[in-house]
């Protein structure tokens, strides 16, 4: 038996990404899945891919009836809603002085106002079912603050402070809202980003100072969060709600200094 065996789940942003593995894994543990997106090729081949167990619907998170006809979908197709697991989220890499107002308003409206909205559109077929478990993927960068990342950090520690909300407030109708705060994610999405930091690397002419190092052993896979979220979504948490669920391998606790000592 699977971990999610008879549970209905939504995924946003499972086109591609973090997203995708963990469509993948949830079928894998027995859920029946909507795989939402606005990349509809994409999405639609990650359902195909998935098979019966899974379903495509164009989502575009901003909008109130699309998250609608995506719960209705849900709820006609495999009789319920159980689950919803808010991944959809857009990045940009500037300075705060060189952020586009216009830019940040579409970054809160995707990574925040759209959780929220989903959040709405799921409480009823939750209560109905009687209950369900939320999972808002937010990011290292919820914990933390860093340069050239303002617009999408805040609407992330905004997400964590819907969560906290959404928790004390849907508890009474047993629905668990949890944040997984991974340590990466979709190399489709930064790599332009990154792309363009070994540039400006490559352009600097000063010494850059030795950086701290990452304590454990290796770098995140998209797997490490796909299984963080399974177990918030499983019976496995069902007492736990209201929670940052850090999956960065040690990152945000310390960095192993150069030069310190060390076993």
């Amino acid at each position: 038996m699977g971990r999610l065996d008879g549970k209905i789940a939504i995924i946003t942003g499972a086109a591609r990404g973090t997203g995708e593995t963990t469509a993948r894994f949830f079928a894998d543990e027995g859920a029946e899945v909507v795989v939402a997106d606005i990349r509809d090729e994409l999405g639609r081949e990650v359902a195909e891919g998935i098979g019966d167990a899974a379903h495509y619907v164009h989502l575009d998170v901003r909008e109130p009836a699309e998250w609608q006809a995506a719960v209705e979908t849900a709820v006609e197709r495999f009789g319920g809603m159980d689950v919803l697991v808010n991944n959809a989220a857009i990045l940009d890499v500037a300075s705060i002085a060189d952020t586009d107002p216009a830019l940040l308003r579409e970054i809160v409206m995707v990574n925040q106002v759209g959780a929220f909205l989903g959040i709405q559109a799921v409480i009823e077929p939750m209560r109905q079912r009687g209950g369900g478990s939320i999972v808002n993927v937010a990011s290292i960068d919820a914990l933390e603050g860093s340069n050239g990342v303002a617009a999408y950090t805040s609407s992330k520690w905004g997400l964590r402070g819907l969560t906290k909300a959404a928790a004390v407030e849907l508890g009474m109708h047993a629905i668990r809202v949890n944040t997984l705060c991974p340590g990466g994610g979709s190399a489709e999405m930064t790599r332009p980003f990154v792309e363009a930091a070994i540039e400006r690397l490559q352009d600097r002419t000063e010494r850059l100072p030795d950086r701290a190092q990452h304590p454990f052993h290796r770098g995140s896979e998209l797997a490490d969060f796909a299984r963080a979220i399974v177990w918030l979504a499983s019976d496995d948490s069902s007492y736990v709600s209201g929670i940052d669920l850090t999956v960065d391998g040690g990152w945000t606790v310390g960095k192993v200094e150069p030069g310190a000592p060390f076993s």
